[in-house]
């Protein structure tokens, strides 16, 4: 399996929507159950600012590659462990000669 390698910036953000199943009674009373056993995936939205020509072009080309269909390994940065990831959305931004930055959305999944 393929693994991204480049370091997001300390503005990275992750969010966490647990799936949950819910039914509601005419009473006011619900019931709550987890929807599967992959239950917290984690979304992660990164940035990747003021990087050459060379490392936004490697960055965008390997997301490009995977084309939102095949997982990769990526390593968070407050983890050890690596997890499976999609990235559905990229955006590419051209501050300045030679000085671009890459934002994505990373998203967990389990195959």
């Amino acid at each position: 399996m393929p693994t991204f390698t480049y370091a997001p910036d300390y503005s990275a953000q992750v969010s966490i929507k647990p799936r949950v199943r819910s039914i509601q009674f005419g009473d006011g009373y619900e019931q709550r159950q987890a929807d599967g056993i992959n239950t917290q995936p984690q979304r992660w939205n990164l940035t990747f600012a003021n990087r050459s020509n060379t490392d936004t072009t490697a960055i965008t080309g390997f997301l490009s590659a995977r084309g939102a269909v095949e997982a990769f390994d990526w390593t968070p940065p407050d983890s050890t462990a690596s997890i499976k990831v999609i990235c559905r959305e990229w955006q590419k931004t051209m501050n300045r000669f030679n000085i671009n930055t890459v934002t994505a959305s990373f998203e967990q999944v389990f195959e």
